[in-house]
C-alpha cells in the first residue's frame, strides 16, 4: 500500500504532475499543438483512441456543436459545404494542419456578421404580444436549419421570447407597487414598458455579439483543440498558458496582484468587488463601482484597456509581488485619478477550510466546510487543506464537540495526496482508494499512520456538485462504516488526471509558449471494488434536493470512460459505526417524511424536472404571465417556509476568536459566513443524523 505523496496531485476533476517524455519526429509546422496533443494521448491517455476516419467523423460535428450548440448561427447548407473535411481532421491534426478549423471560423464570423444585423432590425420594431404564438426549442434534438427565412424566423422568435420575459417582469413590478400604493414608482403604459424592454435586448444582445467578435482565433484554436481531447474523454483537456495559470490560482488559493475582483461592462473593465486583506484594500482608493480605463508597470506608459477582453486587462494588472501598478481610474462622481498599488500576494480566504460550532440540545457539534481540495502546487510547504482540516479538528476538539460535520457539498475536488492525508485523520490506517493504469496495473493508496485525530461520530454532506477527490472520500468513508453520509447522489467522476506541460518536450519554431494538457491517465475504485464513475456514491441517507431529478454528472456527458469492477482491498474497520447509521437513517428518514420544507421541496424537485423537459414556449403575454404566476406562488410557498426555519445557534470556535481579536475585518468576513448557512435545514438534519452517531 502507497501513501500518496504532493508528486501526484488530483486536481478539481483532475491531477498534476509534469512528465518528461519523447515525442515522435516530426515536420516543421506553425502550429504544432494538435501534434503534440496527439501524440501525448496516443502515449498517456488510459483508453486511447484510434485517430481514424471515424474520430474525423465525431470532430467534424464536435467542434460545430461547441461553435454553435443551439443551430442558431449555422445552416444545413453550411455544414453541407463544410462536409469535404469530414474524413480528413485525423489527417490534419496529425500533420498539424488546420484547413477545416480556418474555413469553419471564416464562415461562423460571415453569420455572426449577417444576424447582427437581423436582431437588431428585429428589435426596432414592437412586438404583438397578444396572438397565440409559440416558440418551439429542443436542442438536443434539433437539425440545422435550411434557408435565412427559416434561421431569421427562428431569430425572431428567440428574441421576442426575450423581450417577453422582460416585459411581464415590469408589468409584475408595476403591479405591485400599485397594489402598494407605492407613488414613488412612476406608472408607465404597456407601449412604453415594451419599448424599454426591446431596448434592454437590444444592449444584451449588443454585449453578446461584441463578446463574439473579440473571441480571437488563438481561443477559438484553443476550443477546436479541447474538441479533439474532450472525444478522449470529458476530463481530458487542453489549456493554453494563461489558462493553466488560472487553473494554477484556483488550486493555491492565492495570487500575485492587486486584490480586486473585476468584471467587464459595456466595454468598461469594472471593480465588483475588493478582497479583504488585499493590496487595494490596504491601499484604499479602490472602490466597488470605479471603472478602470488604463494601467500601466510603474511609471511606464499607461495602456488603454476600454473595451479589451477581460482577461487580456487582468493579465496586466497582475504582476510581481513588490512591483508597482497605476491605475487610471474613474470614479462614481466621474472624477478621473490615478491610483498607484504595490502588488503583494493575495489570499483568497473563501476557497480556504473553515468551521463553526453549532450549539444543540445543550450540545456542540462542530461544523467544517471544505470548498475544493486545494494545495499549493509551486510550494510544497505552502497551504494545503489537509494541513488546514487537521487545524479545524483540533479547534473543534479544544472546545470539546460532541460530533463533527464534514461539507462536502460542491466540492469538485483537488489533491489526492491531501484527500489520503484527510482519510487518514479518522481511520488508524488502511486503503483509502485503489487506482488502475494504463495496462490493468492496480495499485492502492492509503494512510499508513495509525494515529488518529477524531474517532467520534462523523457525518460527511454531498450533493451532485461533489466530485473525484469527494467521491474518494466520501466512499471510503461510507466503505469503513466510519461517517453517515448524506445528500444526494454524488457527480459521478473516478477517473485521474495528470497535466502535461508541452513545452517540456515541444516548443514552436518562434519558442511560443504552447500550454498543458490535462489526460486522463487513470481510473481510481472504492476500496470494496466498486467504482464510482457514472454512479457516484450514493449517501446513507438521502435528503430531497430541488434539482434531484435533472440529468447531471458524468453520465450526462457525451464521451465518458465506462463501468467496471476491480477486487476489493483488505481493510477492516476500528470504528464501525454501521449501527448507528443505520438507526440514523430510520431516524432522519422519519422527520424528512414529516417534514413540511423538504415535502415542498420534493413537490418543487417534480415540477422542475417537468419544466426540464419543456421545448413549447408561449409567446403570448397572458399565457406567459398566468404560468408565471403559478411558478411565483410555488417560490413563494417555499420561501415562506424558509422563513419560518429556525435559524441554528452557532459561535465560532475559542481558537478563531483569538485569532480574530479586535480585527474588524476578520470579524466580519467570519461573522458573514457564519450567518450563510444558519438557516441550511441540511446542516440542520446533518446535526440530528450527529445525535444518532453517538
Amino acid at each position: 500500500m502507497k501513501k500518496i505523496k504532493y508528486s501526484l496531485i488530483l486536481l478539481p476533476l483532475a491531477v498534476l504532475l509534469t512528465l518528461a517524455f519523447c515525442f515522435r519526429k516530426t515536420q516543421p509546422t506553425d502550429n504544432p499543438i494538435s501534434i503534440a496533443v496527439l501524440q501525448v494521448l496516443e502515449n498517456y491517455h488510459y483508453e486511447p483512441r484510434d485517430v481514424n476516419d471515424e474520430f474525423s467523423e465525431k470532430l467534424f460535428h464536435l467542434y460545430v456543436k461547441r461553435l454553435d450548440n443551439s443551430k442558431r448561427f449555422f445552416l444545413q447548407s453550411d455544414i453541407d459545404s463544410l462536409s469535404v473535411y469530414k474524413t480528413l481532421l485525423d489527417d490534419e491534426a496529425k500533420t498539424g494542419e488546420y484547413q477545416y478549423f480556418e474555413a469553419t471560423n471564416r464562415m461562423y464570423a460571415r453569420r455572426v456578421e449577417v444576424i447582427s444585423k437581423w436582431y437588431a432590425e428585429i428589435l426596432a420594431k414592437p412586438f404583438n404580444f397578444k396572438t397565440d404564438e409559440y416558440f418551439d426549442i429542443d436542442e438536443d434534438h434539433a437539425e440545422f436549419l435550411n434557408n435565412d427565412v427559416e434561421l431569421k424566423e427562428f431569430w425572431r422568435k428567440s428574441i421576442k421570447q426575450q423581450v417577453l420575459e422582460k416585459l411581464a417582469s415590469k408589468l409584475d413590478a408595476q403591479e405591485k407597487a400599485q397594489t402598494r400604493k407605492d407613488t414613488f414608482v412612476k406608472i408607465k403604459p404597456y407601449d412604453t414598458l415594451e419599448s424599454i424592454a426591446r431596448k434592454e435586448v437590444l444592449k444584451t444582445h449588443n454585449d453578446w455579439f461584441n463578446r463574439l467578435k473579440k473571441f480571437d482565433k488563438k481561443e477559438k484554436l484553443s476550443l477546436y483543440i479541447n474538441s479533439i481531447t474532450e472525444l478522449f474523454d470529458p476530463h481530458t483537456s487542453y489549456f493554453p498558458p494563461k489558462d493553466k495559470e488560472n487553473f494554477d490560482i484556483r488550486m493555491s488559493g492565492k495570487l500575485e496582484g492587486i486584490g480586486a475582483q473585476l468584471q467587464e461592462k459595456d466595454g468598461f473593465l469594472k471593480v465588483a468587488s475588493i478582497v479583504p486583506g488585499s493590496p487595494s484594500y490596504k491601499q484604499g482608493d479602490l472602490k466597488a463601482g470605479d471603472i478602470i480605463l488604463k494601467v500601466a508597470q510603474g511609471a511606464g506608459e499607461p495602456v488603454d484597456v476600454t473595451n479589451m477582453k477581460i482577461d487580456d486587462a487582468i493579465q496586466l494588472i497582475r504582476g510581481k509581488k513588490g512591483t508597482e501598478v497605476r491605475l487610471t481610474v474613474k470614479k462614481l462622481d466621474e472624477s478621473i485619478t490615478i491610483i498607484p498599488i504595490i502588488r503583494d500576494v493575495v489570499v483568497l480566504e473563501d476557497g480556504f477550510a473553515k468551521s463553526a460550532i453549532v450549539l444543540k440540545d445543550g450540545k456542540k457539534y462542530g461544523y467544517i466546510n471544505l470548498p475544493t481540495f486545494y494545495v499549493d502546487m509551486n510550494d510544497r510547504s505552502g497551504r494545503s487543506c489537509a494541513k488546514d482540516i487537521a487545524i479545524e479538528i483540533e479547534k473543534l476538539k479544544e472546545d470539546k464537540v460532541d460530533g463533527i460535520i464534514l461539507d462536502l457539498r460542491n466540492n469538485g475536488g483537488g489533491s489526492l495526496g491531501d484527500v489520503i492525508e484527510i482519510g487518514g485523520l479518522f481511520i488508524k490506517d488502511g486503503p483509502i482508494t485503489m487506482v488502475k493504469s494504463r495496462g490493468n496495473k492496480i495499485e492502492i493508496y492509503g494512510d499508513e499512520d495509525k494515529s488518529v485525530l477524531w474517532n467520534g461520530p462523523l457525518t460527511i454532506m454531498v450533493n451532485e456538485n461533489s466530485a473525484s477527490a469527494s467521491e474518494i472520500l466520501a466512499a471510503a468513508m461510507q466503505d469503513y462504516h466510519r461517517a453517515a453520509i448524506i445528500g444526494t447522489t454524488t457527480f459521478g467522476k473516478g477517473t485521474v488526471q495528470r497535466f502535461i506541460e508541452l513545452d517540456d518536450a515541444f516548443m514552436t519554431p518562434e519558442n511560443e509558449k504552447m500550454g498543458s494538457l490535462k489526460i486522463t491517465i487513470q481510473k481510481f475504485y472504492r476500496i470494496n471494488g466498486g467504482t464510482t464513475q457514472l454512479a457516484g456514491v450514493t449517501p446513507d441517507i438521502l435528503i430531497p434536493d430541488r434539482y434531484r431529478y435533472i440529468e447531471y454528472g458524468e453520465k450526462d456527458s457525451e464521451h465518458p470512460l465506462g463501468v467496471d469492477l476491480i477486487k476489493k482491498a483488505p481493510y477492516s474497520s476500528d470504528f464501525d459505526f454501521s449501527k448507528q447509521i443505520a438507526k440514523a437513517k430510520k431516524n432522519s428518514d422519519k422527520r424528512i417524511a414529516q417534514s413540511q420544507i423538504f415535502n415542498e421541496i420534493e413537490r418543487l424537485a417534480l415540477k422542475i424536472k417537468a419544466q426540464s423537459k419543456r421545448t413549447h414556449f408561449t409567446l403570448s403575454i397572458d399565457k406567459y404571465r398566468a404560468e408565471q404566476k403559478e411558478m411565483d406562488a410555488d417560490n413563494k410557498a417555499f420561501e415562506e417556509g424558509v422563513k419560518k426555519i429556525q435559524a441554528m445557534d452557532y459561535t465560532n470556535t475559542s481558537s478563531d476568536n483569538q485569532l480574530i481579536g479586535a480585527d474588524a475585518v476578520k470579524m466580519k468576513m467570519k461573522t458573514d459566513w457564519n450567518k450563510a448557512f444558519e438557516k441550511d435545514i441540511y446542516i440542520q438534519e446533518a446535526v440530528e443524523v450527529l445525535k444518532d452517531l453517538k
